[in-house]
Parts: structure tokens; C-alpha cells; sequence
């Protein structure tokens, strides 16, 4: 299961697999589909087809690739305990959540109130700073 995940990690090959939902499709077709030079489409095909999830039809001399369902099969049936959580997922679920994110908020705020209050504080630093430079008679 491992080696799918592998292979369905490259965004290339899953362009080719999103392709090749509909239907079968002609390794030229598939280089003007994708925009791709063709060794890069071939590299990403040989590495679909000997992970067995599209197989390959020669005619002449041109290679039709198609779909193996059943390997995707495998990867649905792992996938499948995973699907309560989805269904039960919400809009907005993909932040951050728990102490974590309200730790680093809460910190955050604290920074903010911290800084705004100080923020008065430097100005007459600053302010005291460059009258006593100017006083001095030494450049700033």
C-alpha cells in the first residue's frame, strides 16, 4: 500500500489518473493534454503502469493507456475506516484547532496588548535619547 501512496504522490501522475478518467488515451494526446515534453510523461507512465494502476495497449506503433480500476480499488479499501471522519468534517476544519492554535492567539494578543501599552514607553526613551544626544553635543 505503501508504493501507491508513493506514486500518487507526484502531482504529475495524478494529472495523468485525472486524464485518464475519461477513458483511454494515446501517450501523444496525453503530452498536448498535460503540456508536458513526452519522456516526462513516459517516465511518470512507466512508474503508473509497474505500480499496476493503468496498463498499456500497443497498436503500431503508438501506446494506449487506460485506467486499472481494481488497483484504485486498494487504495478506496484503505482508505475506507477514514471516511466517518470525513463525512463528519466541517467548513473551516482545516485550521488549526485545540490549545495549540489558542495558545499561540492568546500569546499573540498578550504580545499585541504588551507592545501597545510599552509603545508609549520608547517614544519618551526615544524622546529623552536624542535630548540628552543633543545636549551632549555628539552625533546621533
Amino acid at each position: 500500500m505503501l508504493q501507491a501512496f508513493q506514486v500518487l504522490a507526484e502531482p504529475t501522475r495524478r494529472l495523468i489518473l485525472d486524464r485518464l478518467r475519461s477513458g483511454e488515451s494515446a501517450v501523444g494526446e496525453l503530452v498536448l493534454d498535460l503540456g508536458l515534453p513526452q519522456p516526462t510523461v513516459s517516465k511518470h507512465l512507466r512508474v503508473l503502469r509497474d505500480a499496476g494502476m493503468v496498463q498499456v495497449r500497443v497498436e503500431a506503433q503508438r501506446r494506449y493507456y487506460r485506467l486499472r480500476p481494481e488497483s484504485l480499488a486498494r487504495v478506496a479499501q484503505w482508505l475506507e475506516p477514514y471516511r466517518s471522519l470525513l463525512s463528519e468534517a466541517r467548513p473551516g476544519d482545516g485550521e488549526a484547532s485545540g490549545p495549540d492554535r489558542h495558545d499561540r492567539s492568546d500569546s499573540r494578543n498578550r504580545g499585541e496588548s504588551r507592545s501597545t501599552s510599552d509603545s508609549a514607553r520608547p517614544a519618551v526613551s526615544r524622546n529623552s535619547a536624542s535630548t540628552s544626544s543633543a545636549s551632549s553635543g555628539s552625533p546621533r
